[in-house]
Protein backbone atom coordinates (compact mmCIF):
# COMPACT_ATOMS: atom_id res chain seq x y z
CA UNK A 1 0.00 0.00 0.00
CA UNK A 2 1.58 3.50 -0.83
CA UNK A 3 2.06 5.90 1.75
CA UNK A 4 0.00 8.39 3.03
CA UNK A 5 0.16 11.15 0.52
CA UNK A 6 -0.50 14.96 0.64
CA UNK A 7 -3.97 16.05 2.44
CA UNK A 8 -6.77 15.82 -0.12
CA UNK A 9 -9.08 17.89 2.10
CA UNK A 10 -8.71 21.31 0.30
CA UNK A 11 -12.25 22.57 0.91
CA UNK A 12 -16.13 21.10 0.75
CA UNK A 13 -18.87 21.50 -1.80
CA UNK A 14 -22.46 21.27 -1.15
CA UNK A 15 -24.48 17.97 -0.77
CA UNK A 16 -25.80 16.36 -3.61
CA UNK A 17 -28.47 13.41 -3.59
CA UNK A 18 -28.05 13.36 0.41
CA UNK A 19 -24.24 12.19 0.34
CA UNK A 20 -21.89 12.85 2.67
CA UNK A 21 -20.14 16.13 1.82
CA UNK A 22 -17.38 16.12 -1.04
CA UNK A 23 -14.14 17.16 -0.64
CA UNK A 24 -12.01 18.53 -3.52
CA UNK A 25 -8.97 16.39 -3.46
CA UNK A 26 -5.71 16.28 -6.13
CA UNK A 27 -7.06 14.38 -8.32
CA UNK A 28 -10.40 15.22 -11.20
CA UNK A 29 -13.79 13.48 -10.13
CA UNK A 30 -14.92 11.92 -12.92
CA UNK A 31 -18.23 10.41 -11.69
CA UNK A 32 -19.73 7.00 -9.79
CA UNK A 33 -19.39 3.54 -11.37
CA UNK A 34 -21.26 0.35 -11.46
CA UNK A 35 -18.96 -2.52 -10.12
CA UNK A 36 -21.02 -5.03 -10.21
CA UNK A 37 -20.18 -7.34 -13.63
CA UNK A 38 -18.24 -10.44 -14.19
CA UNK A 39 -14.98 -8.59 -14.46
CA UNK A 40 -14.31 -5.62 -12.61
CA UNK A 41 -14.59 -2.04 -13.80
CA UNK A 42 -11.17 -0.87 -12.94
CA UNK A 43 -8.67 -4.13 -13.60
CA UNK A 44 -5.06 -2.60 -13.01
CA UNK A 45 -4.69 -2.91 -9.21
CA UNK A 46 -6.06 -3.68 -6.31
CA UNK A 47 -5.44 -2.19 -2.48
CA UNK A 48 -6.82 -2.54 0.64
CA UNK A 49 -7.01 -0.18 4.28
CA UNK A 50 -10.08 -1.13 5.66
CA UNK A 51 -9.79 0.93 8.61
CA UNK A 52 -7.69 4.16 6.86
CA UNK A 53 -8.45 4.61 3.30
CA UNK A 54 -8.68 8.02 1.93
CA UNK A 55 -9.47 9.42 -1.36
CA UNK A 56 -5.45 10.76 -1.67
CA UNK A 57 -4.31 7.34 -0.81
CA UNK A 58 -6.41 5.56 -3.54
CA UNK A 59 -5.04 8.47 -5.52
CA UNK A 60 -1.41 8.07 -4.37
CA UNK A 61 -1.44 4.45 -5.14
CA UNK A 62 -2.61 4.87 -8.58
CA UNK A 63 -0.45 7.53 -9.82
CA UNK A 64 2.51 6.50 -8.67
CA UNK A 65 1.74 3.07 -10.30
CA UNK A 66 1.13 5.28 -13.75
CA UNK A 67 -2.86 4.31 -14.09
CA UNK A 68 -4.80 7.39 -15.31
CA UNK A 69 -7.87 6.78 -12.75
CA UNK A 70 -8.00 5.73 -8.95
CA UNK A 71 -11.74 3.68 -7.72
CA UNK A 72 -12.64 3.70 -4.43
CA UNK A 73 -15.70 1.49 -3.79
CA UNK A 74 -17.10 0.34 -0.35
CA UNK A 75 -14.83 3.19 1.90
CA UNK A 76 -12.03 0.84 2.23
CA UNK A 77 -11.23 -0.23 -1.60
CA UNK A 78 -8.52 0.84 -3.89
CA UNK A 79 -8.72 0.19 -7.40
CA UNK A 80 -6.73 1.76 -10.31
CA UNK A 81 -6.97 0.87 -14.33
CA UNK A 82 -6.75 3.05 -17.60
CA UNK A 83 -10.42 2.34 -18.77
CA UNK A 84 -13.86 2.95 -17.78
CA UNK A 85 -16.87 2.43 -19.19
CA UNK A 86 -18.84 5.06 -21.34
CA UNK A 87 -21.72 5.64 -18.72
CA UNK A 88 -21.45 6.58 -15.01
CA UNK A 89 -24.51 5.78 -12.83
CA UNK A 90 -25.85 8.38 -10.51
CA UNK A 91 -23.84 10.40 -7.99
CA UNK A 92 -26.10 9.86 -4.91
CA UNK A 93 -25.29 5.68 -5.75
CA UNK A 94 -21.58 6.20 -4.12
CA UNK A 95 -22.66 7.14 -0.69
CA UNK A 96 -20.14 5.46 1.85
CA UNK A 97 -17.83 7.82 3.64
CA UNK A 98 -14.15 6.65 3.54
CA UNK A 99 -12.63 4.72 6.34
CA UNK A 100 -9.83 7.33 7.12
CA UNK A 101 -11.60 10.33 6.22
CA UNK A 102 -14.93 11.51 7.60
CA UNK A 103 -16.82 13.55 5.09
CA UNK A 104 -14.93 11.92 1.93
CA UNK A 105 -17.11 9.61 -0.45
CA UNK A 106 -15.40 6.30 -1.33
CA UNK A 107 -17.93 4.70 -3.57
CA UNK A 108 -20.29 1.83 -1.57
CA UNK A 109 -21.21 -1.42 -2.31
CA UNK A 110 -20.63 -2.27 -6.08
CA UNK A 111 -20.06 1.40 -6.73
CA UNK A 112 -16.51 3.20 -7.62
CA UNK A 113 -15.79 6.88 -6.91
CA UNK A 114 -13.60 7.15 -9.67
CA UNK A 115 -11.21 9.80 -9.81
CA UNK A 116 -8.47 11.14 -12.93
CA UNK A 117 -5.37 11.06 -11.64
CA UNK A 118 -2.81 10.68 -14.37
CA UNK A 119 -2.09 14.73 -13.94
CA UNK A 120 -0.52 13.66 -10.93
CA UNK A 121 2.17 11.62 -12.28
CA UNK A 122 4.79 14.08 -13.91
CA UNK A 123 4.94 15.93 -10.44
CA UNK A 124 5.04 12.60 -8.42
CA UNK A 125 8.57 11.70 -7.08
CA UNK A 126 7.40 8.38 -6.01
CA UNK A 127 6.36 7.48 -9.12
CA UNK A 128 7.77 3.95 -10.10
CA UNK A 129 9.96 3.29 -13.50
CA UNK A 130 10.03 -0.03 -15.22
CA UNK A 131 12.27 -2.80 -13.17
CA UNK A 132 14.68 -4.84 -15.52
CA UNK A 133 13.98 -8.67 -15.85
CA UNK A 134 16.97 -9.55 -17.65
CA UNK A 135 17.84 -10.64 -21.33
CA UNK A 136 15.66 -13.63 -22.50
CA UNK A 137 15.34 -15.20 -25.38
CA UNK A 138 12.57 -14.75 -28.03
CA UNK A 139 9.09 -17.11 -27.63
CA UNK A 140 8.84 -18.76 -30.88
CA UNK A 141 5.31 -17.65 -31.70
CA UNK A 142 5.81 -13.78 -30.56
CA UNK A 143 2.22 -12.65 -32.16
CA UNK A 144 0.61 -15.22 -29.23
CA UNK A 145 2.95 -14.58 -26.50
CA UNK A 146 3.24 -10.46 -27.23
CA UNK A 147 -0.43 -9.58 -27.75
CA UNK A 148 0.14 -5.26 -28.15
CA UNK A 149 3.12 -3.86 -29.79
CA UNK A 150 4.97 -0.32 -30.92
CA UNK A 151 7.56 -0.20 -33.93
CA UNK A 152 8.56 3.38 -33.59
CA UNK A 153 12.72 4.62 -33.88
CA UNK A 154 14.31 5.17 -30.96
CA UNK A 155 12.43 3.59 -29.07
CA UNK A 156 13.23 3.84 -25.54
CA UNK A 157 12.56 1.45 -21.84
CA UNK A 158 10.58 4.28 -20.54
CA UNK A 159 8.46 5.02 -24.04
CA UNK A 160 7.46 0.90 -23.98
CA UNK A 161 6.78 0.63 -20.17
CA UNK A 162 4.95 3.60 -20.65
CA UNK A 163 2.81 2.40 -23.65
CA UNK A 164 2.28 -1.24 -22.10
CA UNK A 165 1.58 0.56 -18.20
CA UNK A 166 -1.15 2.47 -20.32
CA UNK A 167 -2.52 -1.55 -21.92
CA UNK A 168 -2.21 -3.11 -18.54
CA UNK A 169 0.15 -5.00 -19.24
CA UNK A 170 3.02 -6.12 -16.65
CA UNK A 171 5.90 -6.91 -18.95
CA UNK A 172 7.54 -4.45 -21.29
CA UNK A 173 9.97 -6.30 -24.43
CA UNK A 174 12.10 -4.03 -25.96
CA UNK A 175 13.84 -5.74 -29.14
CA UNK A 176 16.05 -3.00 -31.28
CA UNK A 177 13.66 -0.40 -31.78
CA UNK A 178 10.30 -2.76 -31.14
CA UNK A 179 8.33 -2.73 -28.10
CA UNK A 180 6.16 -5.42 -26.91
CA UNK A 181 3.77 -5.89 -24.35
CA UNK A 182 3.10 -9.28 -22.34
CA UNK A 183 2.04 -11.62 -19.44
CA UNK A 184 4.13 -14.54 -17.93
CA UNK A 185 2.69 -17.25 -19.78
CA UNK A 186 3.64 -21.00 -20.11
CA UNK A 187 5.65 -19.98 -23.50
CA UNK A 188 7.43 -16.56 -21.60
CA UNK A 189 7.54 -17.45 -18.59
CA UNK A 190 10.66 -15.82 -17.34
CA UNK A 191 12.72 -18.66 -16.04
CA UNK A 192 15.88 -18.95 -17.94
CA UNK A 193 17.52 -15.90 -18.28
CA UNK A 194 20.44 -15.31 -20.76
CA UNK A 195 23.88 -13.36 -20.32
CA UNK A 196 22.70 -9.54 -20.69
CA UNK A 197 25.55 -8.99 -22.98
CA UNK A 198 23.15 -10.53 -25.84
CA UNK A 199 21.07 -8.08 -25.59
CA UNK A 200 23.79 -5.54 -25.29
CA UNK A 201 23.63 -4.96 -29.61
CA UNK A 202 22.61 -1.84 -31.44
CA UNK A 203 19.82 -1.48 -32.24
CA UNK A 204 19.51 -2.95 -35.64
CA UNK A 205 21.72 -5.99 -34.75
CA UNK A 206 19.41 -6.35 -31.83
CA UNK A 207 16.45 -6.23 -33.78
CA UNK A 208 17.80 -9.56 -36.00
CA UNK A 209 18.96 -11.31 -33.07
CA UNK A 210 16.49 -13.85 -31.49
CA UNK A 211 16.49 -12.15 -28.03
CA UNK A 212 15.17 -9.40 -26.12
CA UNK A 213 14.89 -7.60 -22.76
CA UNK A 214 12.40 -7.80 -20.42
CA UNK A 215 11.00 -4.91 -18.00
CA UNK A 216 8.87 -5.43 -15.19
CA UNK A 217 5.99 -2.95 -15.73
CA UNK A 218 4.45 -0.89 -12.56
CA UNK A 219 1.17 -2.27 -13.48
CA UNK A 220 0.04 -4.99 -11.53
CA UNK A 221 -0.89 -8.24 -12.91
CA UNK A 222 -4.50 -8.69 -12.37
CA UNK A 223 -5.33 -12.15 -13.28
CA UNK A 224 -4.68 -13.48 -10.02
CA UNK A 225 -6.21 -10.59 -8.18
CA UNK A 226 -10.01 -11.59 -8.05
CA UNK A 227 -10.68 -13.25 -4.22
CA UNK A 228 -14.20 -14.29 -2.51
CA UNK A 229 -15.72 -16.65 -0.01
CA UNK A 230 -16.11 -20.66 -1.26
CA UNK A 231 -19.76 -20.64 -2.93
CA UNK A 232 -20.81 -23.07 -0.58
CA UNK A 233 -19.58 -24.63 2.84
CA UNK A 234 -15.89 -26.86 2.30
CA UNK A 235 -16.64 -30.55 3.19
CA UNK A 236 -12.87 -30.76 3.94
CA UNK A 237 -11.78 -28.55 6.99
CA UNK A 238 -7.84 -27.70 5.88
CA UNK A 239 -5.40 -26.12 8.27
CA UNK A 240 -2.54 -23.79 7.00
CA UNK A 241 0.12 -24.81 10.10
CA UNK A 242 2.67 -23.70 10.87
CA UNK A 243 4.77 -22.04 14.29
CA UNK A 244 5.16 -18.66 14.35
CA UNK A 245 7.59 -16.27 11.79
CA UNK A 246 7.35 -19.33 9.08
CA UNK A 247 5.65 -16.97 6.83
CA UNK A 248 1.86 -18.02 7.28
CA UNK A 249 0.68 -14.73 6.31
CA UNK A 250 2.88 -14.76 2.95
CA UNK A 251 1.70 -18.50 2.34
CA UNK A 252 -1.97 -17.17 2.72
CA UNK A 253 -1.28 -14.36 -0.23
CA UNK A 254 -0.06 -17.06 -2.50
CA UNK A 255 -2.75 -19.41 -1.93
CA UNK A 256 -5.38 -16.46 -1.97
CA UNK A 257 -3.81 -15.77 -5.23
CA UNK A 258 -3.97 -18.78 -7.15
CA UNK A 259 -7.19 -20.26 -5.66
CA UNK A 260 -9.01 -17.41 -6.12
CA UNK A 261 -10.66 -17.82 -2.41
CA UNK A 262 -9.99 -16.43 0.98
CA UNK A 263 -8.06 -17.96 3.60
CA UNK A 264 -9.12 -17.51 7.27
CA UNK A 265 -8.09 -17.91 10.74
CA UNK A 266 -8.04 -19.58 14.14
CA UNK A 267 -7.33 -15.84 15.47
CA UNK A 268 -8.23 -12.37 14.69
CA UNK A 269 -5.60 -9.72 12.90
CA UNK A 270 -6.94 -6.67 12.46
CA UNK A 271 -3.71 -5.44 11.01
CA UNK A 272 -4.42 -8.17 8.35
CA UNK A 273 -7.98 -7.87 8.00
CA UNK A 274 -7.21 -4.14 6.95
CA UNK A 275 -5.12 -5.14 4.27
CA UNK A 276 -7.71 -7.22 2.53
CA UNK A 277 -7.32 -10.73 4.51
CA UNK A 278 -10.89 -10.36 4.73
CA UNK A 279 -11.65 -13.87 5.68
CA UNK A 280 -9.82 -12.84 8.72
CA UNK A 281 -13.19 -11.22 10.27
CA UNK A 282 -15.36 -14.57 9.44
CA UNK A 283 -15.52 -17.20 11.67
CA UNK A 284 -12.71 -19.79 11.94
CA UNK A 285 -15.47 -22.97 11.54
CA UNK A 286 -17.93 -21.21 9.03
CA UNK A 287 -16.09 -23.52 6.40
CA UNK A 288 -16.10 -20.55 3.84
CA UNK A 289 -12.85 -20.31 3.43
CA UNK A 290 -10.05 -22.59 1.50
CA UNK A 291 -8.20 -22.80 4.65
CA UNK A 292 -7.85 -21.84 7.90
CA UNK A 293 -4.30 -19.93 9.35
CA UNK A 294 -3.18 -22.07 13.00
CA UNK A 295 -0.22 -21.81 15.39
CA UNK A 296 -2.14 -24.18 17.29
CA UNK A 297 -0.57 -27.52 18.35
CA UNK A 298 -1.90 -30.22 20.82
CA UNK A 299 -3.72 -33.31 20.02
CA UNK A 300 -7.44 -31.31 20.27
CA UNK A 301 -6.71 -28.45 18.50
CA UNK A 302 -4.86 -30.65 15.77
CA UNK A 303 -7.99 -33.37 15.36
CA UNK A 304 -10.23 -30.54 14.70
CA UNK A 305 -9.42 -30.33 11.45
CA UNK A 306 -9.33 -32.79 8.71
CA UNK A 307 -6.40 -31.99 6.96
CA UNK A 308 -3.65 -29.47 7.44
CA UNK A 309 -0.46 -27.95 5.11
CA UNK A 310 2.30 -28.18 7.47
CA UNK A 311 4.83 -24.83 6.68
CA UNK A 312 8.01 -25.71 8.08
CA UNK A 313 10.80 -22.79 8.13
CA UNK A 314 14.54 -22.97 9.74
CA UNK A 315 14.10 -22.04 13.40
CA UNK A 316 16.86 -19.30 13.13
CA UNK A 317 15.15 -17.47 10.46
CA UNK A 318 11.43 -18.30 12.07
CA UNK A 319 12.74 -17.07 15.67
CA UNK A 320 14.39 -13.80 14.25
CA UNK A 321 11.27 -13.20 12.07
CA UNK A 322 8.79 -13.94 15.38
CA UNK A 323 10.80 -11.50 17.65
CA UNK A 324 10.49 -8.39 14.59
CA UNK A 325 6.79 -9.08 14.39
CA UNK A 326 6.32 -8.78 18.43
CA UNK A 327 8.18 -6.28 18.63
CA UNK A 328 7.26 -4.02 15.85
CA UNK A 329 4.34 -5.86 13.81
CA UNK A 330 4.32 -7.84 10.37
CA UNK A 331 6.55 -5.26 8.51
CA UNK A 332 8.94 -3.38 11.02
CA UNK A 333 12.12 -4.65 12.41
CA UNK A 334 12.93 -5.23 16.26
CA UNK A 335 15.05 -2.09 17.48
CA UNK A 336 18.32 -2.56 19.07
CA UNK A 337 17.22 -2.17 22.37
CA UNK A 338 15.48 -5.18 21.88
CA UNK A 339 17.62 -7.76 21.03
CA UNK A 340 20.55 -6.49 23.73
CA UNK A 341 17.36 -6.97 26.41
CA UNK A 342 16.82 -10.20 28.22
CA UNK A 343 13.75 -9.83 26.42
CA UNK A 344 15.67 -11.74 23.38
CA UNK A 345 17.41 -14.59 25.29
CA UNK A 346 14.07 -14.93 27.32
CA UNK A 347 11.79 -15.59 23.90
CA UNK A 348 14.72 -18.10 22.62
CA UNK A 349 14.52 -20.59 25.37
CA UNK A 350 10.73 -20.35 25.52
CA UNK A 351 9.71 -20.11 21.83
CA UNK A 352 12.41 -22.47 20.30
CA UNK A 353 11.12 -25.85 22.17
CA UNK A 354 7.49 -24.64 20.12
CA UNK A 355 8.89 -24.83 16.94
CA UNK A 356 9.90 -28.49 17.63
CA UNK A 357 6.59 -29.39 19.52
CA UNK A 358 4.85 -27.96 16.67
CA UNK A 359 6.15 -30.36 13.96
CA UNK A 360 5.96 -33.28 16.01
CA UNK A 361 2.36 -33.00 17.14
CA UNK A 362 1.73 -32.16 13.52
CA UNK A 363 3.65 -35.49 12.75
CA UNK A 364 1.82 -37.34 15.11
CA UNK A 365 -1.86 -36.00 15.59
CA UNK A 366 -2.40 -34.60 11.71
CA UNK A 367 -4.99 -37.09 9.79
CA UNK A 368 -3.47 -35.76 6.27
CA UNK A 369 -0.60 -34.02 5.66
CA UNK A 370 1.31 -31.60 3.27
CA UNK A 371 4.39 -30.84 4.27
CA UNK A 372 6.37 -27.61 2.88
CA UNK A 373 9.33 -25.85 3.52
CA UNK A 374 9.08 -22.42 3.52
CA UNK A 375 12.92 -22.22 1.88
CA UNK A 376 11.40 -24.63 -1.17
CA UNK A 377 8.57 -22.36 -1.79
CA UNK A 378 10.67 -19.50 -2.28
CA UNK A 379 12.96 -21.25 -4.23
CA UNK A 380 10.36 -23.36 -6.25
CA UNK A 381 7.55 -21.09 -5.98
CA UNK A 382 4.89 -22.01 -8.77
CA UNK A 383 5.86 -26.13 -8.51
CA UNK A 384 5.48 -26.07 -5.42
CA UNK A 385 2.25 -24.11 -5.29
CA UNK A 386 1.04 -26.27 -7.78
CA UNK A 387 1.52 -29.00 -5.23
CA UNK A 388 -0.53 -26.99 -2.42
CA UNK A 389 -3.57 -26.31 -4.70
CA UNK A 390 -3.64 -29.66 -5.83
CA UNK A 391 -3.91 -30.93 -2.08
CA UNK A 392 -6.77 -28.33 -1.78
CA UNK A 393 -8.43 -29.59 -4.10
CA UNK A 394 -8.61 -26.81 -6.65
CA UNK A 395 -8.10 -26.41 -9.80
CA UNK A 396 -5.98 -23.34 -11.01
CA UNK A 397 -4.25 -22.76 -14.79
CA UNK A 398 -0.83 -22.14 -15.70
CA UNK A 399 -1.22 -18.76 -16.48
CA UNK A 400 -3.05 -18.21 -12.51
CA UNK A 401 0.13 -19.76 -10.93
CA UNK A 402 2.65 -17.30 -13.50
CA UNK A 403 0.63 -14.97 -12.50
CA UNK A 404 0.89 -15.35 -8.70
CA UNK A 405 4.86 -15.55 -9.21
CA UNK A 406 4.54 -12.42 -10.77
CA UNK A 407 3.14 -10.73 -7.80
CA UNK A 408 4.62 -13.20 -4.86
CA UNK A 409 5.87 -10.87 -2.47
CA UNK A 410 2.21 -9.06 -2.21
CA UNK A 411 2.76 -6.89 0.93
CA UNK A 412 4.83 -9.05 3.20
CA UNK A 413 8.91 -8.10 3.02
CA UNK A 414 9.74 -6.37 6.12
CA UNK A 415 10.50 -2.48 5.43
CA UNK A 416 12.92 -0.19 6.27
CA UNK A 417 17.07 -1.17 7.81
CA UNK A 418 17.84 -4.32 9.89
CA UNK A 419 18.83 -2.56 12.79
CA UNK A 420 20.42 -5.73 14.40
CA UNK A 421 23.62 -8.03 14.24
CA UNK A 422 22.43 -10.47 11.60
CA UNK A 423 23.89 -13.21 13.60
CA UNK A 424 22.21 -12.57 17.37
CA UNK A 425 22.42 -16.21 18.35
CA UNK A 426 25.11 -16.87 21.26
CA UNK A 427 26.63 -20.57 21.49
CA UNK A 428 24.30 -21.73 24.14
CA UNK A 429 21.34 -20.71 21.93
CA UNK A 430 22.77 -22.66 18.81
CA UNK A 431 23.06 -25.72 20.98
CA UNK A 432 19.70 -25.80 21.82
CA UNK A 433 18.26 -25.11 18.86
CA UNK A 434 20.81 -27.29 16.93
CA UNK A 435 19.22 -30.18 18.95
CA UNK A 436 15.65 -29.58 18.22
CA UNK A 437 16.57 -29.33 14.53
CA UNK A 438 18.24 -32.72 14.89
CA UNK A 439 15.04 -34.30 16.46
CA UNK A 440 12.37 -32.80 13.90
CA UNK A 441 15.12 -34.20 11.48
CA UNK A 442 14.53 -37.54 12.38
CA UNK A 443 10.62 -37.37 13.37
CA UNK A 444 9.96 -36.61 9.57
CA UNK A 445 12.12 -39.01 8.29
CA UNK A 446 10.28 -41.68 10.26
CA UNK A 447 6.75 -40.60 8.63
CA UNK A 448 8.23 -41.34 5.60
CA UNK A 449 8.70 -37.11 4.91
CA UNK A 450 12.11 -35.50 3.26
CA UNK A 451 14.03 -34.86 5.97
CA UNK A 452 14.46 -30.57 6.46
CA UNK A 453 16.51 -29.06 3.64
CA UNK A 454 20.35 -28.92 3.93
CA UNK A 455 20.50 -25.71 5.29
CA UNK A 456 19.42 -26.44 8.68
CA UNK A 457 21.13 -28.76 9.29
CA UNK A 458 23.78 -27.70 11.83
CA UNK A 459 27.32 -27.56 10.31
Amino acid sequence: MAEQGRCCDLGASGEQGGAPHWKKSLGTYVGCFSDDGHERTLKGAVFYDLRKMTVSHCQDACAERSYVYAGLEAGAECYCGNRLPATSVGLEECSHECKGEKGSVCGAVDRLSVYRVDELQPGSRKRRTATYRGCFRLPENMTHAFPSSLIQANVTVETCSGFCSQKEFPLAILRGWECYCAYPTPQFNLRDAMDSSLCGQDPEAQRLAEYCEVYQTPVQDTRCTDRRFLPNKSKVFVALSSFPGAGNTWARHLIEHATGFYTGSYYFDGTLYNKGFKGEKDHWRSRRTICVKTHESGRREIEMFDSAILLIRNPYRSLVAEFNRKCAGHLGYAADRNWKSKEWPDFVNSYASWWSSHVLDWLKYGKRLLVVHYEELRRSLVPTLREMVAFLNVSVSEERLLCVENNKEGSFRRRGRRSHDPEPFTPEMKDLINGYIRTVDKALRDHNWTGLPREYVPR
